[in-house]
């Protein structure tokens, strides 16, 4: 069984992930405050270099979740020198695969597109994604340069499956449920070598609507969603009053 160090691990998203990811791997969960359910988590501050380097030390993979929005300045020192972190890591340590993850680059710039499979990343004006698309610039960098195998999965309204049938409303074309999540980044974690050593995907679990395609991440990854969402859109039609 591998051992993955998940980084984040307190977060609004690894939460979720664990249990789905405690059958494949032996997991080390590091973040710098304590876990909402409790589970032991090494204190790692991703910004500290010496802290990552730490508790990378015996791992056969990375798994980076931490993120910070807000704080003009912890944004760029989470989001850009915590990812400078876990490169540089993994390098030392001969660490190959490195997942990363981070916000969509499609939705809204294609907003009004259909079949939009791999266009080229933007990310945007807000200082958030411009943080977000420079560690993914330092990751093509250092799997370039270094090989490492470096996955990135850029994301957008992540959460549960829905529990029933969906009237009148409408599901966001970037809805991913955890299900996928942790199957793309199993499949992410497994795969030996990368095309290029380094690959970007945006997820969603929705290909019904046929806006944002899944063939990249199908042809490269073989991912497919897990559970049969468009179920949730079908429900019997109430015929109409007789004349």
């Amino acid at each position: 069984m591998k051992r993955v160090l998940l980084l984040g691990a307190s977060g609004l998203i690894a939460p979720h992930m664990i249990p789905l990811l405690e059958p494949h791997y032996e997991l080390v969960l590091g973040d710098i405050k304590a876990h909402p359910q409790g589970r032991a988590v090494e204190p790692v501050d991703i910004t500290v270099y010496e802290q990552v380097l730490a508790a990378a030390r015996g791992v056969d993979a990375i798994l980076n979740c931490t993120v910070n929005r807000g704080d003009p300045v912890q944004s760029f020192r989470v989001n850009v020198n915590g990812c400078f972190h876990v490169l540089r890591a993994a390098v030392e340590l001969g660490i190959r695969k490195v997942v990363h993850t981070g916000p969509q680059q499609v939705w809204p710039e294609y907003h009004h597109f259909h079949d939009v499979d791999d266009p080229p990343g933007r990310g945007g004006p807000g200082y958030y994604g411009y943080t977000k698309t420079m560690s993914l610039q330092l990751c093509q960098a250092y799997a370039r340069e270094h090989g490492l195998q470096v996955v990135c999965f850029l994301y957008c309204h992540l959460g549960a499956a829905p529990t029933e049938r969906q009237v009148a409303r409408d599901f966001h074309p970037f809805s991913v449920v955890w299900e996928d999540v942790v199957e793309a980044c199993r499949l992410a974690i497994e795969m030996e070598q990368v095309p290029g050593n380094y690959q970007s995907f945006n997820l969603h679990s929705h290909p019904g609507h046929g806006k944002y395609r899944l063939d990249k991440a199908a042809r490269i990854l073989g991912f497919r969603p897990q559970l049969p969402l468009e179920e949730l859109y079908r429900r019997p039609l109430t015929p109409p009053p007789p004349a």
